[in-house]
């Protein structure tokens, strides 16, 4: 069902192709004054800073689509769809969404609440026949556990017998088995497969014609391949059963119709909407998967909602409501993503990318976005394409492994290289 976890991205040979770019509105009226979320012009500080990056990190491709004042903004694409065949990203390129998947999914569990068929609160297993796992705790995972990551499921079981490893609700541990039980009591409440599901409470309410959990014959021309850290492209994932954690295939312009909906609360009550805006729990600020022991300590900035990541950063000692932001990360490995919106401003954005090294530049991209460091990064962490240990990797792939110990003989010696 699922593609299977991936390490963190190991580093690159550099990617000397030239960089394509390429911006549509997708709004009839573009914004005269953009939107309080952003601190800069994002149009020309993206075309400014993005090549460079995607050359110093060898990112062969990008789309990112933003959103302002509650409606899709803009469309910007970079690179190359295949390193090989040089076919430039465009408006209708796909990516693979992968975890950017769960937002979606979550916001059909909700409508779903709302239409009385699922209680948020409501022990999954009385939905199923017969129990998920054997295991007493099961009774205590709902929907609201699920979507908060909150099960004690690992993230994937791999080979071994799924297992609760903490009792369900007492803290955060990020799972992609969560999601999946709770798609089997979607599928089992509506009779319906879930792509199914889906497409008539998402992708054709919000019109996301370029979007589905399952691989679509039109998809073979349009999805870009993913490559390896040497820029090497992969082979395709073609799903052919839709994973809620995960399959999702679609489009930066199909993400940002979804993304306005949920920051304006289409389709959902306002009382469902804040429901899913509310920290359920905090996060580790020393794990994303952490079934094995308990937290040393909470975040007081970083949490989880129903279905998002939910930053609340601190100024001078208190929360700057006003800089409050859902956010999610993906990694199917040779795909890696993010998207980022502030409910309040209804502005936003999601960056897909078609490299193991994606989430390097990321960071960089959203800062020019949102005008400030995101404090996902420092928790998710993967290496930046301008820290040592990743300007250490790219050197002695280049050169030899004594070429770069040499050059970082003092920061090895410090054991400074992070």
């Amino acid at each position: 069902m699922n593609r299977p976890p991936h390490p963190f991205p190991p580093l690159v040979l550099c990617f000397s192709a030239a960089l394509l770019f390429s911006s549509s509105a997708i709004a009839q009226q573009p914004a005269s004054i953009p939107s309080p979320f952003y601190y800069n012009d994002p149009f020309s500080q993206l075309q400014a800073d993005i090549p460079k990056l995607m050359q110093q990190a060898d990112v062969p491709g990008l789309s990112i689509a933003t959103i302002q004042d509650g409606k899709p903004f803009r469309v910007y694409n970079f690179g190359l769809k295949n390193a090989e065949t040089k076919q430039p990203v465009t408006d209708e390129t796909i990516f693979e969404a992968a975890s950017l998947s769960k937002p979606v999914f979550a916001y059909v569990v909700l409508k779903l609440v709302d239409q009385g068929q699922l209680g948020l609160d409501v022990p999954l297993s009385t939905y199923l026949p017969k129990p998920y796992i054997i295991d007493d705790r099961v009774a205590k995972i709902t929907a609201r556990i699920v979507l908060s990551h909150r099960t004690g499921f690992r993230n994937w079981r791999g080979d071994d017998p799924l297992k609760i490893y903490f009792t369900p609700g007492e803290r955060f541990s990020y799972s992609g088995e969560g999601y999946v039980y709770l798609q089997t009591v979607v599928e089992q409440i509506t009779g319906k497969p879930l792509n199914d599901v889906m497409t008539d409470l998402v992708f054709t309410p919000l019109g996301m014609t370029s979007s589905s959990y399952v691989w679509r014959p039109v998809f073979d021309a349009l999805t870009a391949t993913g490559h390896d850290p040497d820029a090497h492209p992969v082979d395709l994932w073609k799903p052919d059963h839709a994973g809620s954690a995960s399959t999702l295939n679609t489009s930066a312009h199909d993400y940002a119709l979804f993304l306005a909906a949920v920051l304006n609360g289409t389709g959902l009550k306002p009382s469902t909407l804040r429901e899913m805006e509310t920290p359920q729990i905090a996060v580790d600020p020393e794990c994303t998967n952490c079934t094995d022991r308990a937290p040393k300590e909470l975040s007081k900035s970083l949490f989880w909602g129903l279905g998002w990541g939910i930053e609340r950063p601190e100024r001078h000692g208190s929360t700057d409501s006003n800089s409050e932001t859902l956010w999610h990360w993906g990694d199917n490995g040779a795909f890696k993503c993010f998207v980022v919106a502030n409910p309040r401003n209804k502005s936003g954005m999601v960056l897909f990318t078609n490299s193991e090294n994606g989430l390097a530049i990321a960071p960089a991209i959203v800062r020019d976005v949102i005008g400030r460091d995101h404090l996902a990064f420092t928790w998710v962490k993967y290496d930046a394409y301008d820290s040592d240990s990743f300007r250490f990797a790219k050197i002695a792939h280049e050169k030899g492994a004594d070429v770069a110990i040499k050059q970082f003989d003092a920061a090895l010696k410090s054991t400074s290289i992070t």
